[in-house]
């Protein structure tokens, strides 16, 4: 049953996606910063880690995972080291991720040529 609840979870997202993409003027990528910074409003208020225990691993792979992902480490870090900690932790759980898509994508525009 988790496997039907992470699935929905992940079709919910990409269909208000896509809602607002069809009804506004947003770009794809205004669309991904207001999902980003959705991640990171419910993870501040204690949400999004209710939604991971409902719906298990689906709420980790949409780019509100990636909001929640910033918020956790940098709040976790600021209760380690101060205000300073901010910063670094923002980093210390997202920073695989960051250089994964730096060094994929420039390997596939080598790869690939882009249309125009």
């Amino acid at each position: 049953m988790i496997f039907l609840y992470s699935f929905l979870f992940c079709g919910v997202v990409c269909l208000i996606g896509q809602i607002i993409l069809d009804n506004t003027s947003f770009t794809p990528g205004h669309v991904t910063s207001l999902f980003v910074v959705l991640g990171t409003f419910l993870d501040s208020f204690g949400l999004y880690d209710k939604f991971i225990k409902w719906f298990g691993a689906g709420t980790l792979v949409p780019i509100t995972s990636f909001g929640h992902s910033l918020i956790h480490g940098a709040l976790d870090a600021a209760n380690e080291k101060g205000i300073l900690g901010l910063l670094g932790g923002m980093f210390s759980l997202t920073s695989a991720g960051i250089v994964a898509a730096i060094v994929f994508g420039f390997i596939l525009t080598i790869i690939f040529k882009a249309k125009n």
